[in-house]
C-alpha cells in the first residue's frame, strides 16, 4: 500500500468489546495499530500509551483498535493485567494482518521468523488510508499518530 489514499481492506474480527467490522465505523475516523505480541516489553508500552490517550483520540473522533495474532483469552489477559481501556483484535489467521501487508519476515538472533511488522494506519472517514506508519518506534508514536489525526480533521 502507498500514501494515494487506498480504500482501506475491509474485515471483521472478534475484540475485547464485540466483533469489529472496519466498514461500519464510517464516518469515524479510526486509528489500526498493529503490534507483535501481548504482554512484550514494546507492545505493552504502545498499548498503555494508546489508553494514555484515549480521551483525546475520542475527542477527535477517532476510534482506535489494537490487531494481533494473539487469541481473545490472550487480549483479555492483556488488558486486565495492564489495565488497558483500548479494544483489541484478534486476527489468529493473519488474514487482516496480510491484508494491510504487515505479516514480514522478520529475523531475531540470525533466526528468520514470520511476525508482524509494528505498523499503524489512519483511516478516514470515508474509509481511505489517511497515513501510514511503518516499523514504528513506539517512543513518541501515539502523540504522532493523535497529531495527523487532529490534522486531518482541519
Amino acid at each position: 500500500m502507498s500514501d494515494k489514499q487506498e480504500l482501506a481492506p475491509d474485515f471483521t474480527l472478534p475484540g475485547t468489546g464485540g466483533d469489529i467490522t472496519l466498514s461500519t465505523l464510517r464516518p469515524a475516523f479510526v486509528v489500526l495499530f498493529f503490534y507483535p505480541r501481548d504482554n512484550t516489553s514494546g507492545c505493552t508500552k504502545e498499548a498503555i500509551g494508546f489508553t494514555e490517550q484515549a480521551e483525546a483520540f475520542a475527542k477527535a473522533g477517532a476510534r482506535v483498535f489494537g490487531i494481533s495474532k494473539d487469541s481473545m483469552k490472550s487480549h483479555h489477559r492483556f488488558i486486565e493485567k495492564q489495565g488497558l481501556s483500548v479494544p483489541l483484535l484478534s486476527d489468529e489467521q493473519s488474514d487482516v494482518c496480510e491484508k494491510f501487508d504487515v505479516w514480514k519476515e522478520k529475523s531475531m538472533y540470525g533466526k528468520k521468523f514470520m511476525g508482524i511488522e509494528r505498523s499503524t494506519f489512519l483511516i478516514g472517514p470515508d474509509g481511505h488510508i489517511l497515513r501510514e506508519w511503518r516499523k514504528v518506534k513506539v517512543v513518541g508514536h501515539v502523540e504522532d499518530v493523535l497529531g495527523a489525526v487532529k490534522a486531518a480533521q482541519a
